[in-house]
Parts: C-alpha cells; structure tokens; sequence
C-alpha cells in the first residue's frame, strides 16, 4: 500500500514539474505582443504592437497579447493571471497591466480565451465586463478564424475602458460608439508624435537658451537638420521616432480577476 502511495505522489510530482516548465518564462526581449501559437501575420503583430506601446506611453497602462496552444495543465484562468504575475505585467505599486490570453482552436479540443487585469485595474474592468469583451467582441471572430479580428475588438474596447474614453457601465449598457482600430492607431500615433516633439523642442530650448517656442519653431522649419525626421517610426522593431521604445514590464501583480469564455 505505502508502494502505491509513494507512487501516486511521484507521478504527481512529475505532473506538477512539467506544469511549472510548461509555463512561459518571461522572454529575454519583453514585447507586448507574444504570438506562440503563430495565428497571426508579421503586419497584424506589427500594428498591435504600435497601438500597445503608443497606449502604453500615453496612459502607462500595460496591455500583454499572448497566444499559446498548450495551458499546461492548468484553467485558462490561472494560466492568464499567473503568467501575469510571473512577468510583472504593469507598474509595481499600480499593478495596471492587463493579460489577453488565447488559444486558438484545435481540431480535437476547444479554443479559450481569458482578460486578467492586474490588482490596479479589477475596478475599471471587473469581471462581468471581461466577460462581455470575451463573448461580444473576441469568440464571435475566433469562431470565423479571424483571430486578429477578435483581438483587435478587445484591444480597442479595453483601451477605451481603461483609458477613460467611457466607463464599463456605459459598455455593459452599450451606450457608446466603438471607435474602429485603425482609427485608434492613428490617434495614438499622432499623439505619441506630438509628445515627442514637445520633448525635443523643450531639449532643445534648454540647450541652446531659446524660448520653447522659437526652438519649436526653428525644429519645425529645419526637420532632419535636428535630430530627425518628427515621424520617423522604425518599422519592424516595435519603437518609434525619438527613441520611444518598449522599456519591459514593472513588476506589476494579480490577484485572480479576470474572465473567460471558450468555442
């Protein structure tokens, strides 16, 4: 009987160490966007790595894209908010970092998706309302396999919800009007641009004791001559003109809120 024992709690064992090794390490290059199940092209990575960072830089809320075809044994949601809390998702002390987890489909099995926000940011979007986002604007797309379609939705919804541009209630009410993603990107583009502008041009003034609008003015006129081109994105790398960049996630925490659906 001990024998059986003894070996019901070795097979465990091994079970629980291949669950803890299944699990994502933090990368050693931080993204916002980690595509491990490949479900989406090299332009659709790029465009939602653009929106992310540029939200990221105006807001400083941190917003992970992960897919993945193996939870490793656990529930998408432990699977969500412990990857999460593994990488430091969001600011430490804010804790404003959110995870979108998906699974896609498999022939034998279903697909999962999962919205874990970090400890900073269960109000702004608790539970009922990542479920809705899961349901209304993600699993009606997965289930057409336009999987950036549905990630797009929840991106953009999320963003309006924790960046203010109307609250959850106004979401569960459907009393708004959805801006389109490339929209989206183009505003926080030009935003991002415009502050670093304003940040060259107060460098600028400083450096050479000059007003901050002559050096505004003279930065404006003269382009490439300093510093560069104003809209000089980097293609491909995930940073933008002015040496804006992603710095890697802060050390932010969850503590289990979140929700899910599957298809």
């Amino acid at each position: 009987m001990k024998k059986i024992l003894s070996f019901i709690i070795f097979i465990n064992l091994i079970a629980f160490t291949k669950a803890q090794d299944c699990l994502l390490e933090q990368p050693p290059v931080q993204d916002l966007v980690q595509d491990y199940a490949n479900i989406l092209s090299e332009s659709e990575e790029q465009e939602l790595r653009q929106a992310l960072l540029a939200f990221n830089d105006s807001v400083s809320n941190q917003i992970l894209i992960v897919t993945v075809t193996d939870l490793c044994g656990y529930d998408k949601a432990e699977f969500t908010y412990t990857l999460g809390q593994n990488w430091g998702v969001g600011q430490d002390g804010k804790d404003n970092g959110i995870v979108v987890m998906v699974k896609p489909k498999e022939i034998d099995g279903r697909g999962e998706a999962f919205i874990a926000p970090g400890y900073g940011l269960e109000g702004a979007l608790p539970d009922a309302i990542a479920k809705r986002i899961v349901e209304n604007e993600m699993i009606p797309s997965f289930k057409n396999q336009d999987y950036y379609e549905g990630i797009a939705n929840a991106v953009v919804t999320i963003m309006e919800i924790t960046g203010g541009e109307y609250t959850a209630d106004e979401y569960a009410k459907g009393s708004f009007k959805k801006m389109i993603f490339p929209l989206l990107i183009v505003i926080l583009m030009f935003g991002l641009v415009f502050f670093i502008k304003f940040k060259q041009a107060r460098r600028y003034a400083h450096t050479n004791n000059l007003g901050f609008w002559a050096a505004w003015a003279l930065l404006n006129s003269s382009g490439r001559s300093h510093g560069g081109s104003w809209s000089n994105f980097s293609s491909g790398s995930g940073s933008f003109g002015g040496g804006s960049s992603f710095g890697g996630f802060g050390g932010g925490s969850f503590g289990g809120g979140g929700a899910g659906g599957s298809w």
